[in-house]
């Protein structure tokens, strides 16, 4: 997309910068991609998140393309003789005022201030605004606050390993610690087994045994399979017993698979969101899992029955104010979860607010403006209990809210340590730790023991440290010497080493069945899933880019048909943005967005193998489409633009899993 100025070039010669977006389909306000001008007036803002006719789409990573034309109309006749040669000062005076009038206009298509002032810097183009070597001038030519760097302290980072998070692995609550032998070697999984068929031991120890033997089951990297679309995936989770997974996709639909058998999944199900905005963005089962309610950019939340016995329309529910049904309802939402009951849904919106809406009598309870920015996570501390609920916010804070006096719209706690915005929260379930992922490249573990009263939250007044971050993670590299320990910090661990960029990249404690709680675990922009001990150590990483770069489907350019690939081309790049750890089994699976420019998605399914050697049937690494119907190299499927089955793709199904 191009659009051409040349009355300005003739007049101004000011440069011009053209966004190249990959979707044309709408103008939908996206927490991944999403127009971050500072200082905007409201009713222009209005205007560019909901007018259709708008020119401006969100441009997705590797199509952002730069054209900076610096020269005046007549260097050529210029050139040669010297006359219209500039000297360094002058010519960087002109740059810098043809940037200045680029940046401060508000146009439709043009980067924002940052993202250009960042494009110099990385492109060494900056001495042509800041000067040759002049740190101090290039500090002081910039709009609004920049926060300056914190220096190169190393000592300033978290220590690892935790000696927090080791008191923590040593107490039992996550996970247990190997009984103390005369043997210096570890026991292999073979002979702990042998030694629970046996009985070997008293009662604890052999409760010791099975615990470290859950544990120490992670995932490999080799894929058991790969499920693949012509879309990103932007979230996928398993049921709480392990019976089921769905899988969230930017085409705004949900597949939903039957994984009873975690060895032989089955696709059973797929709705659709109704004039969605932009993508899914977030879904929640309910408590007994006959519910799936799913969100998009807009004030709606679609309600959809999992059993595939009812084909019917799912239902949709507004949460706006108003109560109509409609995208133009004034927010999106990011993130919604039920309540422990199944009676609740608790959204966070991109309005600073909290919502809460009764499902029964169809009605918002309470709309709370809770934060000073999106608010892009909600959890319940306990799923058993519809009470306690966190929030995080790109406010940088994490506020506990107690649902039995949220009337009076006063927050019952606060987390503060994140620098930067918050991209997702989890709970423990336990009622007492939660984790929390930050674009500060940073994954924090929290004790509600541990949280600021309002009281003391205002009397501290946190946001001072963090009120001016300008990283924007969806275009740049968080610079590690911006990185500072937050003066307020009340969190327990902070683990790095994984990225939080591009999008709102996810986090979960790892489950009791299947790992005896003993982790905790992040997608990366990298194209990894993170595996952390307690003590901020990584215990595991597993590749999802390394196993789908080997095996893949590419869209043919133009056509509706796309083949599977068995080989190791160039060019492919993974974001793992979820992930989701199998509750009884040893089994992660992957959500991402992946293939060129991260232009399709996958889900990969990673189990432990002790040995990459592979004996079984099918091969590990298989390929399948969005319905499990298997690929294979050479072999070409239509490229589905509908998932209503017909009468022959159904009866497929009924005999297709992965098995």
């Amino acid at each position: 997309m191009s659009s051409s100025r040349s009355s300005e070039d003739a007049e101004g010669h000011y440069p011009e910068y053209y966004v190249d977006a990959e979707d044309n389909e709408g103008d939908e306000h996206d927490p991944d991609y999403e127009d971050d001008e500072e200082e905007v007036d409201e009713d222009d803002m209005e205007h560019d998140l909901f007018e259709e006719e708008d020119e401006f789409h969100d441009a997705e990573e590797g199509n952002v393309h730069f054209l900076v034309r610096v020269e005046d109309d007549d260097d050529d006749e210029d050139a040669g003789n010297g006359e219209g040669s500039q000297s360094p000062d002058a010519e960087r005076l002109a740059v810098q005022q043809r940037l200045i009038h680029l940046i401060s206009s508000r146009r439709t298509g043009l980067l924002s201030r940052r993202q250009v002032l960042d494009f110099l810097r990385r492109s060494n183009l900056g001495h042509l605004v800041f000067g040759e070597g002049d740190d101090e001038d290039e500090d002081d030519f910039h709009f609004g606050y920049r926060r300056r760097p914190r220096g190169s302290d190393p000592d300033r980072f978290p220590k690892v390993p935790s000696d927090k998070g080791r008191e923590l692995m040593d107490s039992g609550t996550f996970g247990a610690n190997d009984i103390y032998s005369p043997i210096k070697t570890k026991k292999q999984l073979a002979r702990r087994i042998l030694d629970r068929e046996l009985g070997i031991g008293n009662r604890a120890t052999r409760r010791i045994n099975q615990g470290v033997m859950a544990q120490s089951m992670i995932p490999s990297s080799d894929a058991e399979m790969i499920i693949n679309y012509d879309d990103n995936v932007y979230s996928g989770q398993f049921s709480d017993d392990g019976n089921f997974f769905f899988a969230c996709v930017k085409d705004m639909k949900v597949r939903m698979y039957d994984t009873s058998n975690p060895y032989n999944w089955r696709h059973y199900k797929t709705v659709p969101f109704t004039f969605g905005s932009w993508t899914l963005t977030d879904a929640s089962l309910s408590p007994d899992n006959k519910w799936l309610a799913y969100t998009s950019i807009q004030s709606n939340v679609c309600l959809a029955p999992t059993d595939p016995n009812d084909t019917g329309d799912p239902y949709m529910l507004s949460l706006s104010e108003h109560g109509r049904i409609g995208w133009r309802g004034g927010f999106g939402i990011f993130s919604i979860r039920f309540s422990g009951d199944g009676r609740e849904l608790v959204a966070g919106t991109n309005a600073n607010s909290i919502v809460v809406y009764d499902i029964e009598a169809r009605r918002v309870l309470h709309t709370i403006e809770g934060h000073d920015d999106d608010v892009n996570a909600v959890c319940f501390a306990d799923k058993s209990s519809p009470h306690i609920l966190y929030s995080g916010s790109d406010d940088t804070t994490i506020k506990v809210w107690d649902r039995r006096s949220m009337g009076d719209g006063r927050e019952a706690g606060a987390f503060v340590g994140h620098i930067e915005g918050l991209t997702y929260l989890d709970s423990k379930n336990d009622g007492r730790y939660l984790l929390s992922n930050g674009k500060d490249q940073s994954m924090k573990l929290w004790d509600l023991k541990m949280m600021y009263t309002t009281a003391q939250f205002e009397d501290l007044n946190p946001r001072q440290h963090t009120r001016y971050s300008e990283f924007d993670y969806r275009w740049g590299r968080f610079d590690d010497s911006q990185w500072f320990p937050h003066p307020n910090d009340n969190s327990l661990v902070t683990f790095r080493g994984h990225k939080v960029l591009r999008t709102l990249i996810r986090c979960h404690f790892s489950p009791p069945g299947s790992t005896n709680s003993r982790y905790v675990y992040s997608g990366s922009h990298d194209g990894k899933v993170y595996i952390y001990n307690m003590d901020a150590t990584v215990a595991g990483i597993v590749d999802v880019k390394a196993t789908t770069s080997q095996a893949r489907t590419i869209p043919r350019p133009g056509g509706p048909i796309r083949q599977f690939y068995n080989s190791g081309l160039p060019g492919w790049s993974t974001i793992v943005r979820d992930a989701s750890w199998h509750p009884t089994a040893p089994f992660i699976a992957a959500s991402s967005l992946n293939g060129w420019d991260n232009s399709l998605g996958t889900v990969t399914v990673h189990s432990y193998n002790e040995s990459s050697f592979d004996e079984g049937e099918p091969r590990m690494g298989a390929g399948y489409d969005e319905k499990l119907r298997p690929l294979g190299p050479g072999r070409r499927l239509p490229r589905y633009d509908s998932d209503d089955n017909s009468d022959e793709d159904d009866a497929d199904e009924d005999d297709e899993g992965f098995d």
